[in-house]
């Protein structure tokens, strides 16, 4: 889930800088210092957003700059467990889909796309039902809902997002709306008699 939050955080301000210490400063400074971390508390840090206050700056013995404490407000992604989110498919294995949700991608296994074997196409990128001829691959909407959740605030990368996508409203967007015109149709049938 997206959220706007004011944070508080200190920054160093390079000695070259020192006289301009500015809101636009130290916005860059903080989103060299933050952009693309993960926290506990907050999720990712996706974007700093505006600088809100600028503290007294204190000087450290025997560091160059000087440190200044800012509060600001940040753009965060913080994955729910429960949630359902809408991503694409970036890349396709042999034991499933990842799925780029907001900054980070998750794991659509095998097992939870559907009921069906689904078989994997190598050469196509695709993941491939012989029952129904439904396939799913890579640049395919996806509709899923977050089941698992391990964040590695140390290294982001390693954190592991697990989803599904086999109750009913989640799955590939194509196979949604196929879903609801059929129900549209049958609808209309059984209004008709």
């Amino acid at each position: 889930m997206y959220k706007r939050v004011t944070l508080r955080d200190t920054v160093e301000v390079p000695p070259e800088h020192l006289a301009e210490v500015t809101p636009d400063l130290v916005k860059k400074l903080l989103q060299d210092k933050l952009e693309g971390r993960v926290d506990e508390d907050v999720g990712s840090v996706v974007s700093v957003i505006e600088v809100d206050d600028i503290g007294e700056g204190a000087v450290v013995p025997n560091e160059p700059g000087v440190y200044y404490e800012a509060e600001f407000d940040a753009l965060t992604f913080d994955p729910q467990m429960q949630e359902v989110v809408d991503g694409e498919i970036v890349e396709v294995v042999n034991f499933g889909a990842f799925v780029g949700i907001g900054p980070v991608d998750g794991l659509l296994h095998v097992s939870q796309i559907s009921d069906e074997y689904l078989a994997y196409d190598e050469e196509n990128q695709q993941l491939a039902s012989r029952d129904t001829n439904r396939t799913i691959g890579v640049g395919d909407a996806v509709r899923a809902r977050i089941v698992t959740k391990s964040i590695d605030e140390r290294n982001p990368r390693d954190s592991k997002i697990g989803l599904t996508a086999k109750q009913v409203g989640l799955g590939k967007h194509g196979w949604l709306k196929e879903e609801r015109e059929k129900r549209q149709a049958q609808q209309a049938e059984a209004g008709e008699s």
